[in-house]
């Protein structure tokens, strides 16, 4: 890697957007030191994003294509390690990505996508009548425990038939899995509890079949073990069932809390002068639920358009939050929460082959649950100063610690 200023990511992801700005003054790309100090290419500038997302010449598959790891400068007390690991469609390339992903995707067809709306609605009623029980006395609840996350891990938990007893567990690996301030150890420790606790979802499931997702992929395998092997059925479970939900979590925690301090541009929605649709792109562009994304790799020399060259090898991360707040693409008020702007194009689900496969699925979940709980609290407000909500310790996930609210009656 040549020479430049290299950033050094906050671990807390105190301020992402502060850190795009920075990254954008760079150029196409900027040099950023990662925990551990391994060295990657940041691109936060959206129009290169976009074209390297889609080149053939950049990789997902680190065992092919990331010197470092290869050459064994990557150990096994990496605190990223499970990023970069797993053998699913996270890390694969060409034929093995279009493999492994083919075996997922009809499942997230707009079809099948549509088909579980009234399971989703089932769900959100269900929160929001929780939340109406915890907050009748007048006491602020906490909207991202109690509304933002229960839902989208609900819904995955379902679609793939993880065991209510099992899911606090999966909750707490996966949390960990996005802390980006833990130790060598504690990340070490985790990938194993969670190997531990998917590979006991499969026994299960192969003990006793049901009708979900799980099951399918364990029969797709038993049907053709050259289409899944055993590894990469269980990188697939951890790559569904962690990542599956991340997205949509914060997805609703910023719309909630973006609404919630714009309350004129919350009026023109409930007036119908906004849509739905455009508080949750506006939230995508505006607030990426994953500010930064690991990793790809460059399968040959890479000169972008100002010159910078990403060598064959090095290691490329996508700036999601930063793309999309690139004034570039957004004018000088990128930085602003605006329902009116007319482009709000982004990268939050990413773009081309590795496009989240998920992205149906989390704006669905968001259409029903965001206007059902501002119809059923339209008194709802903060319960603290915007300026007091905690930011997750990580820089791989974009949410709040917390939302304390007041829910102010019902409709």
């Amino acid at each position: 890697m040549t020479s430049g200023n290299v950033l050094r990511l906050d671990v807390n992801g105190q301020d992402v957007h502060e850190e795009g700005r920075l990254l954008r003054s760079e150029g196409s790309a900027g040099l950023v030191e990662l925990p551990g100090g391994v060295p990657a290419w940041a691109v936060a500038d959206a129009a290169t994003l976009r074209k390297l997302l889609t080149d053939p010449r950049v990789s997902k598959d680190p065992r092919a294509h990331w010197t470092a790891l290869r050459e064994g400068r990557i150990g096994e007390d990496w605190p990223l390690l499970i990023w970069v690991s797993v053998r699913n469609m996270f890390t694969t390339y060409g034929a093995d990505h279009r493999r492994l992903r083919a075996l997922v995707s009809k499942a997230f067809t707009p079809r099948q996508v549509e088909a579980m709306r009234p399971e989703i609605e089932q769900i959100t009623t269900g929160l929001l009548d929780r939340l109406e029980h915890s907050g009748a006395s007048g006491e602020p609840v906490d909207l991202r425990e109690e509304f933002a996350y229960p839902l989208p891990v609900e819904v995955i938990c379902r679609l793939f038939g993880v065991p209510v007893d099992r899911r606090a567990a999966m909750r707490s690996v996966v949390d960990t899995i996005f802390d980006t301030t833990v130790t060598a150890e504690q990340a070490q420790a985790n990938s194993h509890e969670l190997y531990e606790l998917m590979r006991g979802l499969v026994a299960d499931k192969t003990a006793n079949p049901a009708d979900d997702l799980t099951t399918a992929l364990i029969t797709a395998r038993s049907e053709d073990a050259t289409r899944l092997d055993a590894d990469e059925l269980v990188d697939t479970l951890i790559l569904m069932l962690t990542a599956g939900h991340e997205t949509t979590v914060n997805l609703l925690d910023h719309a909630v809390t973006a609404l919630l301090t714009h309350p004129e541009q919350l009026a023109a929605v409930l007036r119908g002068d906004h849509s739905w649709a455009d508080v949750i792109e506006e939230t995508l562009r505006w607030q990426a639920p994953v500010p930064y994304l690991p990793l790809r790799y460059a399968v040959e020399d890479i000169a972008l358009d100002d010159g910078t060259i990403i060598a064959k090898g090095e290691a490329i991360l996508a700036a999601y939050a930063a793309a999309g707040r690139d004034p570039a693409e957004h004018g000088a008020t990128a930085g602003r929460f605006d329902l009116s702007r007319e482009d709000k194009q982004h990268l939050a689900f990413g773009h081309g082959v590795h496009f989240c496969m998920g992205a149906p699925l989390a704006r669905l979940e968001a259409a029903i649950a965001l206007p059902a709980l501002f119809a059923r609290f339209p008194g709802l407000r903060l319960a603290v100063d915007p300026a007091e909500l905690a930011t997750v310790p990580s820089f791989l996930s974009n949410g709040h610690t917390a939302i304390p609210a007041v829910l102010g009656g019902e409709a």
